[in-house]
């Protein structure tokens, strides 16, 4: 990630990140409310130092069911406090005491009955609330703030895409070279992780060459859909309407079929990624189409509280972004608990070499 292009260029400050798991805050926003009837339980469910995952194995334990009828529809951070819905299906009239579920590290919000499954990927977005300790020039970072309210920041998929160290990059790769992985879900993965870097690595380079000005043979995404159209020509129209923010700028999420962008644009993302023929090649014969991401991400309800060296930052986020590409933006930042298992992990390592 430190060799992607900073649209404001590197920041100056530094700050910690995470210092305890209340100074990251996510609340999941659902596009939809509970019905009230259905065979499908949505909880509501605010956890403090558990993965995504270890809650659900308990949620299939304590209500009696096989894991596959308990789903969620984004995965969260363990160092971190978040407000995540979950789904479990459960045939009949009965209603497990959920309440009993509640723990130091678990919080049943609310629970209701809906008649749909609740599937990955059905969120409208995220809310954080993100503390930045120890920040070492807090004018600075107020300075960014406010361009970030105005232009955003790159639309960068975060490094929890790849996995500790890019690892899930790496196994993308080994897929490509004749590595079998029978675990769907592991599958799918690796092939986002790879997916992922070519959006970074073209998104970055068409930001390090141009910023944000546009090119001939655009391919531009209607804004709030997945929707998009080529301008072969930036007229005034179009123009206006990118100002508007009726229209958003975009860059590849490589897969079989002939590039969306044409012209200026095309030559641009071809040579970006033109030494990537093994990621490009894979991702075709996996079967994954080409598609489009837009290149940029606007905060939304974007706040700050300053306090001494430490700044509180609130805003939303729309499903699929990532509050660390808007961090980037604005500060050095260390992650306190990602620091500390690096420690841990090296200091194991010297004890097995002894």
């Amino acid at each position: 990630m430190s060799e992607l292009h900073y649209l404001y260029g590197k920041p100056n400050a530094k700050a910690d990140l995470r210092t305890q798991n209340s100074d990251f805050l996510v609340q999941e926003i659902l596009p939809f409310a509970p019905t009230g009837e259905g065979e499908h339980h949505l909880l509501h469910i605010r956890k403090d130092g558990l993965n995504t995952v270890e809650v659900a194995k308990m949620l299939s334990s304590f209500a009696h069911v096989h894991p596959k009828e308990v789903t969620y529809a984004g995965q969260k951070d363990k160092n971190a406090v978040t407000e995540q819905w979950f789904g479990v299906r459960i045939p009949g009239k009965e209603t497990p005491d959920w309440q009993k579920m509640n723990s130091e590290q678990l919080t049943l919000l609310s629970a209701s009955r809906h008649g749909k499954k609740l599937r990955i990927g059905a969120l409208a977005g995220n809310r954080f609330t993100l503390v930045l300790r120890n920040v070492s020039k807090v004018e600075d970072v107020v300075a960014r703030l406010e361009k970030i309210a105005q232009a955003g920041v790159p639309n960068y998929f975060g490094e929890q895409r790849f996995g500790h160290d890019g690892k899930n990059i790496i196994f993308g790769r080994q897929m490509f070279t004749g590595r079998k992985v029978k675990d769907r879900k592991k599958r799918s993965m690796y092939l986002s992780a790879v997916r992922s870097n070519l959006f970074n690595l073209a998104s970055s380079a068409r930001l390090a060459a141009h910023g944000t000005a546009t090119l001939a043979g655009d391919c531009v995404m209607l804004a709030g859909s997945k929707s998009y159209f080529t301008a072969e020509h930036w007229d005034e129209t179009l123009v206006e309407r990118l100002n508007n923010k009726d229209i958003q700028l975009s860059a590849p999420l490589w897969g079989r079929g002939e590039p969306l962008a044409q012209s200026d644009a095309a030559e641009l993302e071809s040579t970006a990624l033109a030494e990537y023929s093994v990621d490009r090649d894979g991702l075709e014969q996996a079967g994954l189409n080409q598609e489009r991401r837009t290149l940029l991400l606007e905060p939304q309800h974007l706040q700050y509280q300053v306090e001494d060296n430490t700044i509180t930052l609130k805003f939303a986020l729309p499903s699929g972004s990532y509050a660390t590409s808007v961090l980037r933006e604005l500060v050095d930042y260390q992650d306190v608990q990602e620091a500390a298992r690096k420690a841990m992990l090296a200091a194991q390592q010297d004890n097995v070499s002894i």
